[in-house]
Order: C-alpha cells, then sequence, then structure tokens
C-alpha cells in the first residue's frame, strides 16, 4: 500500500513540494412597495477580529439583516410627503376609485372638490382630513375612505466612519438602521456607536444614540426625505472589557469619564468575577489598579483604560473520578490539597482488583504530551520539508517522501495522549499530590499478554510463565514486513515502558508493541520518525506506521 502511495501520487502536488525546499531558502408606513433594489451584493459587516482588538459593543448589528428589508406595518406618527401615494375611494351619490401621488406642493387633486392639502398631515389623521373636504362639498350621500399606500421612495447619503459612503435608496419610512447597513455599518474601530447624526439642508434634524436601541429596543422613529444625510460622528471616548463578563467589548461613553457602576451595567460581570483591574495609560506612564468588585462602582475610567475582571478564589474542592474495579463512589470530593492516600484511604477494591498497577491519569499531564508531541511533529515536518536537491529527479523523490511524512504527522496530531503519571509502586506513591479532574484506574488482575503494532495478527495471548518475547510474536504471527524487530516495547500495566529483548519473560497483563520501520534514506528525517514513533507509544500506547 505504501509502494502503491509513492507512483501514484498526483504531479502537481509533488511538484509542489518538490519546490518548497527552494522557496524556503529564499527571503414605517401602512401597506408599502418594496425598497428600490438594494445592490446585488450587500457590503460585507465590519467584523471586530479584524482589527485586533476587543469587539466593539454594537458592531454586531451591521450584518445585513436590516439591509434585507424595508420597515413594514402601519406607522400613525408618519408625516404625509410629496410623492407618497394615497388610495382615494369615494361612493354613493358620487363614485371614484384612484390613487394619486401627493403632488409638489402637498395636495391631493378630488374631481368636484379640488385640491385637499395633505402634506404634513400624520397618517393616523390622513382619512380624517380627506372626509372633511368630502363633506363641504358633498352635504350627504357621499362617503370617502383615504389611506396611504406607498411611502415616497428617496434617496440619502450616509457619510462620516461607515465602510462604504455614498448614496443609497429607500423609502422615506426605512429606519436609520437600513441605511447605515447598505453602507456597510459603523466602521467599528473609528466610527461612533453614540451619534449618528440626520442633517436636512445642512441643519441638524437628529441625533440617534444606537445603545438605546441595543439595550431598550428603542429607536427614535424618523422620516427620511431625499437628500438627506446621515453623518456617522468619530468614534468617542471608550474603555475596553476584558475577562469575567458576559459582555467583553469595547465601550464608547459621553463625557470625559465613565463611573465604574455604568461600565458593570454594560458589561455585566459574570456572578464568579470577584475584582476590577484597570490599566491607565498616561504618556510614557502605565499605571495599575486593582478593586474588589464592591467597591469598583465608585472607580471613574478615562478614554483608553483597559478593564479586566478576574475571579480571584482558590480552589476548595479537588473532583477525582475513580474507574475500573471499584465497588464505591465514581466521584470523590476531596479537600484542595488531599493526596493520593486520601483517595486510595475510600477506595473500595473489588476482589480482581491489581493494586499494583494503579494508574493515575492527569489532564495536565496530557496537554502537556500534546504539545511535546506538537513540536516533535513541527520539527519533522521542517526537516522534510527543507531538503535541498541537486536534481530534479531528486527533487521528485524528496517530494513523494515529503506527502508520505506529512499523511504520517497529520494522522499523529490526531492522536491523545493518555496524561499517565506513572506510579512504578503504588505503596509508596501516597504523597503524590492530587489535581482537580484526575482520574484513578484500579485495572483487573489479567492473565493475558497483549500483543500489538506491526504483526500479522495482534492478539491477546493466555500468559505462560515459559514463553517469552519471541514466542509471543511467534504466536501472533511474526512481525510484519514494516516492522522494525530490533524496537520490541515491553508496556507496563503501571504505564512503564521498556524496550525489550526476544529472551524476556513479559508479567501478566503485560503488552508487547512492535514499532514500524522509519523507511527513508535521509537520517535525520527517519530520526524524526523514530521519536515521534516512540512519543506516541508511551503517551496514547499506539503503534502508528508511515
Amino acid at each position: 500500500m505504501k509502494r502503491h502511495l509513492l507512483s501514484t501520487a498526483q504531479p502537481t502536488l509533488l511538484a509542489l513540494l518538490a519546490t518548497l525546499p527552494l522557496l524556503l531558502a529564499l527571503p414605517g408606513a401602512g401597506a408599502q412597495t418594496p425598497a428600490p433594489a438594494a445592490p446585488a451584493t450587500p457590503v460585507p459587516a465590519s467584523t471586530p477580529a479584524a482589527f485586533g482588538c476587543a469587539p466593539v459593543f454594537g458592531s454586531q448589528l451591521f450584518g445585513g439583516r436590516f439591509a434585507q428589508q424595508s420597515l413594514g406595518g402601519f406607522n400613525p406618527d408618519y408625516r404625509i410627503a410629496p410623492g407618497d401615494r394615497v388610495t382615494l375611494r369615494l361612493w354613493g351619490a358620487f363614485s371614484l376609485d384612484t390613487t394619486q401621488a401627493v403632488d409638489p406642493r402637498g395636495h391631493l387633486f378630488l374631481p368636484s372638490i379640488g385640491p385637499v392639502r395633505v402634506q404634513g398631515v400624520r397618517n393616523a389623521e390622513l382619512d380624517a382630513v380627506v372626509r372633511e373636504q368630502v363633506a363641504r362639498t358633498y352635504r350627504a350621500n357621499v362617503h370617502s375612505y383615504a389611506s396611504l399606500e406607498a411611502a415616497q421612495p428617496v434617496k440619502v447619503y450616509v457619510t462620516g466612519f461607515v465602510r462604504q459612503p455614498g448614496l443609497y435608496g429607500g423609502l422615506s419610512s426605512d429606519s436609520v438602521l437600513r441605511y447605515l447597513d447598505l453602507a456597510g455599518g459603523i466602521d467599528p474601530e473609528r466610527g461612533s456607536f453614540l451619534a449618528v447624526e440626520l442633517l436636512r439642508a445642512g441643519e441638524l434634524r437628529a441625533r440617534i444614540d444606537l445603545y438605546r436601541f441595543l439595550l431598550e429596543g428603542r429607536i427614535e422613529p424618523l422620516q427620511l426625505q431625499d437628500g438627506d444625510t446621515l453623518l456617522v460622528a468619530p468614534r468617542r471616548a471608550s474603555v475596553k472589557v476584558s475577562g469575567e463578563a458576559a459582555n467583553a467589548c469595547a465601550f464608547e461613553f459621553d463625557g470625559p469619564r465613565l463611573p465604574g457602576a455604568a461600565l458593570m451595567a454594560l458589561a455585566r460581570p459574570r456572578p464568579g468575577a470577584t475584582h476590577m483591574a484597570v490599566v491607565r495609560q498616561r504618556g510614557p506612564e502605565r499605571r495599575s489598579e486593582y478593586h474588589p468588585l464592591a467597591e469598583a462602582g465608585a472607580v471613574l475610567l478615562d478614554d483608553g483604560d483597559e478593564v479586566s475582571f478576574t475571579a480571584d478564589r482558590m480552589p476548595g474542592t479537588l473532583l477525582v473520578r475513580i474507574e475500573g474495579a471499584h465497588r464505591g463512589e465514581r466521584t470523590l470530593v476531596l479537600p484542595y490539597g488531599a493526596r493520593l492516600s486520601d483517595a486510595l484511604a475510600r477506595l473500595r477494591p473489588a476482589p480482581l482488583a491489581d493494586l499494583g498497577a494503579l494508574q493515575l491519569q492527569r489532564r495536565s499531564i496530557a496537554q502537556r504530551q500534546k504539545e511535546m508531541l506538537g513540536q516533535a511533529l513541527d520539527r519533522l515536518e521542517a526537516q522534510a520539508l527543507t531538503a535541498r536537491s541537486a536534481t530534479n529527479e531528486e527533487a521528485q523523490l524528496r517530494g513523494r517522501e515529503a506527502e508520505l511524512v506529512l499523511q504520517f504527522t497529520g494522522r499523529a496530531r490526531q492522536i491523545e495522549p493518555r496524561g499517565q503519571l506513572v506510579l512504578p509502586d503504588p505503596t509508596r506513591a501516597g504523597d503524590t499530590p492530587l489535581e482537580d479532574g484526575d482520574t484513578l484506574v484500579v485495572p483487573e488482575r489479567s492473565a493475558q499478554v497483549a500483543v500489538h503494532g506491526e504483526v500479522l495478527f495482534p492478539m491477546a495471548i493466555g500468559h505462560d510463565p515459559a514463553r517469552r518475547v519471541d514466542d509471543y510474536l511467534r504466536l501472533a504471527g511474526g512481525p510484519s514486513q514494516q516492522a522494525d524487530t530490533s524496537r520490541v516495547l515491553l508496556l507496563k500495566r503501571n504505564g512503564t515502558v521498556v524496550e525489550t529483548r526476544g529472551d524476556v519473560v513479559p508479567a501478566p497483563g503485560d503488552e508487547l508493541m512492535v514499532l514500524p520501520k522509519a523507511e527513508t534514506k535521509r537520517v535525520e528525517v527517519a530520526r524524526g520518525i523514530t521519536q515521534v514513533l516512540y512519543q506516541i507509544a508511551v503517551v496514547a500506547k499506539v503503534a502508528l506506521g508511515l
């Protein structure tokens, strides 16, 4: 199978791998008609991660959702403007069924009645205004009904600190959020979420605070007109929050200073938080403060301060899991600082328990083993990819070899170490400190020897005091063609691993592992592969072939 991979490798991949050594050697209205079509591809929303800082509170608003929808529903406070379309119906002695646009002077024209001024009339009062004008001409037997069919299409300038300033189309009743979203949203690094200004004919008509919308669900209902300008002001003073907070963001604030109580209302420290750390930058000087959370409300924060909510708590108890041949509780709650002897005192071993092969598995050890294995794999990949080639044929051979090495390292990175703390003699290891999350494994006594790795028939064989390592290997079919018969590992039940000889007599419960050969012509790569094979065998009891 390995030879087949070598002979059928993709030429393009081989060419790329062959060139790698050379490369590395170099340096709101009523029933409204849809708004004018938005751009087919909305401007991508800004992502806080792109700026290399804490997410800015409010930047999650603009992801394209507002840009896709116009504001629907009946808006009673909407003011009728030129260009709005109004449906008119008269019945009785005089009939009329028509839809008219409000003319530039703000009037509707009704036959036999004349112009009716509706500009500036509230949507909720439109029907009453028209009915009053009809009643002045027709005293009886004529009834009327008027309703706004569609708000006026408008084009609005969006400028300031947005991602893509420009002129955007919509309806006069559309929310300010839609126009901001069409422009890609507010630039979180430079724009303000507290001061979005509506300018009309150069004059300030409204200022929108988007924090009110985010925190309270309120936003000022504005009626936009053709040629209005939405101006996003520069970002104001801000404080960055990190650590034990539900909203670990950068927050804007008005005024010269922000009270700590106001910041905590925005950041929402988690229940476990105990202190607030403040880092202040004053010119070349950097100062740090540390306040208990109960006193943090009175702290005044300045622009540029960095706040971190921390949880200063000492562990009071440890949770230790017991697995295997144990008849008591599977999870022990022990005081902080407990030792292995404290857990053994509460152990209720089953009749077949083998206390001499006690195993202690620890998450911190597994994490460290994973890191060490990753470093070894990084070195191996660097050795395989940075070799120089004198000829094109040699480059192709190195490329095929590097491909196999990369496949091997990819599988090796998926190995999860067990994190076993070796206890050669558990009876003398009672003073070993325990850590939270430790797992104590009590194996059962065994009468077999497992043989696996590069053998023809991996199996478990009944233990016989007269059999030696070579005998067990022969019963398992003998080593395979890829086996390195000079490297047979004896894995003891307590986690000890030794390189053994053929005349050694295994004990009951031992495992024999035959490692594969490192088939490569480069000495440094072969040495790196051998090192990785040993590490995997020790930390995971797995024989991984190339």
